[in-house]
């Protein structure tokens, strides 16, 4: 079972996204700030990461930089989820090797298709486009 690992530090937007993600069939592990979140991709790594920008502590930019820098997880699949939807923050993102940026409020049945297209654009080896 693919799993997903949801960080965000707002418990409703955690609690919702845990949910949704589960309904879709993935296994899901949550963290409401960046230390827990790098602690449980050291612990069990995702094949997806769900992953807030406006984190108390490490910021998800800071996270999305230190995973992309260690070679064991440059595959890992991460989707920035924030409400900072400014196209310099959008470009920071992505340039850090975020696989895609969605904006705050976003749509959960696009959540899901986008997670599910990420997934099987990785396994056929298909470079993925980012949304618009």
């Amino acid at each position: 079972m693919t799993r997903v690992l949801v960080v965000d530090d707002e418990p409703n937007i955690l609690l919702s996204l845990e949910f949704l993600m589960q309904q879709a069939g993935f296994e899901v592990d949550t963290a409401d700030d960046g230390e827990h979140a790098l602690a449980s991709v050291a612990k069990k790594a995702p094949e997806v990461i769900l992953l807030d920008i406006s984190l108390p502590g490490i910021s998800g930019f800071d996270v999305l930089e230190r995973l992309r820098a260690d070679p064991a997880h440059r595959s890992t699949l991460i989707v920035m989820l924030t409400a900072h939807g400014r196209e310099v923050e959008r470009e920071k993102g992505l340039a850090l090797g975020a696989d895609d940026y969605i904006t705050k409020p976003f749509s959960t049945r696009d959540l899901v298709a986008k997670v599910h297209s990420l997934l099987a654009s990785q396994q056929s080896g298909t470079p993925q486009q980012e949304s618009p």
